[in-house]
């Protein structure tokens, strides 16, 4: 499976923004966007007005690293939104959120959704009692993902809920951290997501 492999501190400064992708340095000063607040590249600190498909690409970019997805799964997750019911930039990021990686990590059970993805895999956690090592598995309500129990006693663990604890905790999501579990009361509004994005923006792109 393919997947990006680059310095992900790069992926920040070209979207502009903290997308999260470092865990625990994305807090600090140490962050890339933080230290230097300009595009990576020669040419990163020019100044060049886009186009209105690059605003629009830039959207979709910044969506799809947000949550570590591919373009091809991306584009997938559109399809998907497009024939939901409601406004499917909405729909789309409701998708992207609902992914088991993404709830792993809005938990404050890993420190980053790459980290997220990597315990998914090595199947740490179950959904309603089921081993679940798909990082793509949508969530719905009433779902509850749980630590499975041969992994309770690793330090790892105990060391990423003590760092995650000051962690402010989505409202569609009522976490036991004690337990390591949490269960997905509802599924996410546009509100409850903080990805700053014009997602009208994607949709208008994979319109065309």
């Amino acid at each position: 499976m393919a997947r990006y492999t680059d310095a992900v501190c790069r992926l920040c400064r070209r979207e502009g923004q903290k997308l999260f992708l470092k865990g625990e340095r994305c807090y600090t000063d140490k962050c890339a966007v933080v230290r230097r607040p300009f595009a990576p590249g020669q040419h990163g600190q020019g100044r060049k007005k886009p186009s209105e498909y690059g605003l629009q690409h830039r959207e979709k970019q910044k969506s799809r690293r947000f949550y570590g997805v591919l373009e091809g799964q991306f584009r997938k997750y559109f399809v998907m939104a497009s024939k939901q019911k409601g406004m499917a930039g909405e729909n789309l990021l409701r998708i992207l959120e609902s992914r088991l990686d993404n709830v792993v990590y809005r938990s404050g059970f890993a420190m980053s959704r790459a980290e997220a993805r990597q315990l998914v895999n090595h199947a740490h956690f179950t959904i309603n009692g089921k081993k679940a090592n798909i990082p793509s598995i949508l969530v719905s309500a009433g779902d509850v993902i749980t630590l499975r129990n041969k992994s309770r006693q690793s330090e790892k663990f105990k060391a990423v809920l003590e760092a995650n604890s000051a962690r402010p905790t989505p409202d569609w999501l009522s976490v036991d951290a004690a337990n390591i579990q949490t269960i997905v009361t509802r599924l996410p509004n546009r509100e409850d997501i903080d990805l700053e994005v014009a997602e009208h923006l994607i949709v208008e792109l994979y319109s065309k």
